[in-house]
């Protein structure tokens, strides 16, 4: 068997990424040597491979669901957006320059086609199965003919494609319907039928509209997810964080302590790799939101400034806002603030910046003894270290270069007082270096918290993506999702006017 199958959406954020990953899983559960991909992705939160590749996060949580080691082979083109209009474009895991939306579309994207057929390729000549994620819809009729990525692919490898609705939104079987009537008749050919997402409530309720469906397109739909929480991991794209209240707050289990930790993360632009904090999140006790107000830092134990594809634009808005004052009140008085990747870059005493903002030399917020130059190249690295006593791994994706000049050393950054800096992304994820961190926080903000012994973030992360298996297995026709991945899509599917506009 050498088969695949390509899951699109009708929406961006219609759920791909996660049924991408609860097949992978349900797959490797029967045995199956499978792989996920992604042609290109556009997305802020990112991961270096063993090899040294950055790729999307969303792929290396799709390849630790199927149970296989993460390669560049999985995400061959990765833009990083710098503005509106702009993105870093990562080429096999390694930044190739920055580009314009229309220099992209306008050239660039339609030459990428060949390396991301060959890389499907390899991977399909060494896994049984490849479960491909497309972006956006694949009804961007304006895109269609630079596409990579949704049909463009398809009809290249020749893929089944099946169709993810959010049901939540509203709307669903329109946004089916049109999907499918907004493609050429050789796109068509290919699309084998729908998914429905996060669906509340009786399904029997559903049944009625989904019979319509099959006699308005001929095609069948191959299950009804239920809506669950806690199952958006590793999300795509960290602009989409809404700004008021706790976005990512975590359902607080009773802490082992007296009293709860509040961490606030402020919702720095560009955020890079916010899911640094999935693992503070995941702790008992703990609660996680971000914020973008100055008083909102009152009452946090622990404040964190994330990774950010744009340092100096960062700064200026945490300026701009009154919260870099905040910062300096608080380290001045002793309470916790935690700078990963560019928040460490903003926590030092200037900025040299010739590469990202091209803003030359920029004062710092002064709260550690660090001076940062922008390189060219990009560091992507997989780092392995110690820090209070304990064993930590992470991964570390920046241009800029710190010169440590002073406080002690942490991780491969430092610490003054309350004040932490370091580039290593994932270090929490470490759970004696977490729970150590969290105690040394506590002790620094006067709360009588204690971490919660044995709480293992690897442990919590695979039963998060057994979850995502037992989606599949138990509410979609995994009968009929096997056939559509060993034999593609059915023969005599029919054409829905009015089809793709010439």
């Amino acid at each position: 068997m050498s088969g695949g199958l390509l899951i699109a959406g009708t929406t961006s954020d219609a759920g791909k990424s996660v049924v991408t990953a609860g097949i992978c899983r349900w797959l490797v559960r029967q045995g199956v040597k499978v792989a996920p991909f992604k042609a290109q992705n556009m997305s802020l939160n990112s991961f270096v491979t063993r090899e040294g590749a950055e790729i999307g996060r969303a792929q290396a949580m799709q390849a630790q669901a199927a149970r296989v080691e993460p390669t560049a082979l999985m995400n061959p083109v990765l833009l990083k957006p710098g503005s509106d209009r702009s993105s870093q474009v990562v080429l096999m895991g390694k930044p190739v320059g920055e580009m314009s939306a229309r220099g992209y579309h306008g050239g660039r994207q339609e030459a990428l086609l060949g390396t991301v057929l060959d890389c499907l390729a390899e991977l399909r000549g060494t896994y049984d199965a490849v479960i491909c994620e497309g972006a956006g819809s694949p009804a961007e009729i304006n895109l269609r003919r630079t596409d990579i990525v949704n049909m463009g692919i398809a009809r290249n490898a020749r893929l089944p494609v099946l169709v993810v609705g959010d049901i939540d939104r509203g709307g669903v079987f329109a946004s089916f319907f049109g999907t499918v009537a907004l493609l050429s008749r050789e796109d068509q050919e290919l699309v084998a039928g729908f998914l429905v997402n996060k669906f509340r409530g009786d399904v029997s309720l559903l049944e009625p509209g989904l019979d319509m469906l099959r006699d308005l397109t001929g095609r069948p739909s191959y299950g009804v997810l239920p809506f669950r929480h806690g199952l958006g991991i590793d999300e795509e794209d960290g602009l989409r964080v809404s700004l008021r209240g706790s976005v990512r707050e975590s359902a607080v289990s009773s802490p082992a302590g007296e009293d709860i930790l509040r961490v606030a993360v402020c919702a720095v632009p560009l955020m890079s790799n916010f899911t640094d904090v999935d693992a503070l999140a995941a702790e008992p006790g703990v609660v996680v939101r971000f914020v973008d107000r100055p008083e909102e830092l009152t009452d946090a134990d622990l404040v964190v400034i994330p990774g950010t594809r744009g340092t100096v634009k960062a700064l200026e808005w945490l300026r701009e806002r009154g919260l870099a004052e905040a910062l300096r009140r608080r380290a001045a008085e002793g309470r916790p603030v935690l700078g990963i990747c560019g928040g460490f870059q903003i926590l030092g005493e200037h900025i040299e910046d010739d590469v990202e903002s091209r803003r030359g030399r920029v004062e710092g917020l002064g709260l550690l003894p660090v001076r940062v130059r922008f390189a060219r190249e990009k560091t992507l690295t997989r780092p392995v270290g110690e820090a209070l006593g304990e064993h930590v791994e992470g991964y570390e994706i920046h241009h800029g270069v710190a010169d440590v000049r002073g406080g002690d050393p942490f991780l491969d950054g430092c610490r003054v007082g309350a004040v932490w800096g370091t580039h290593w992304h994932g270090s929490l994820e470490s759970d004696g270096f977490r729970r150590a961190f969290l105690r040394e926080v506590a002790a620094a903000a006067g709360r009588r918290f204690v971490p919660a012994a044995g709480t293992s973030f690897a442990t919590l992360r695979e039963e998060q993506l057994d979850r995502l298996g037992d989606l599949i297995e138990e509410h979609a026709d995994t009968d009929a999702l096997w056939r559509l991945i060993e034999s593609g899509a059915p023969s005599g599917l029919p054409f829905i006017p009015p089809g793709a506009p010439a």
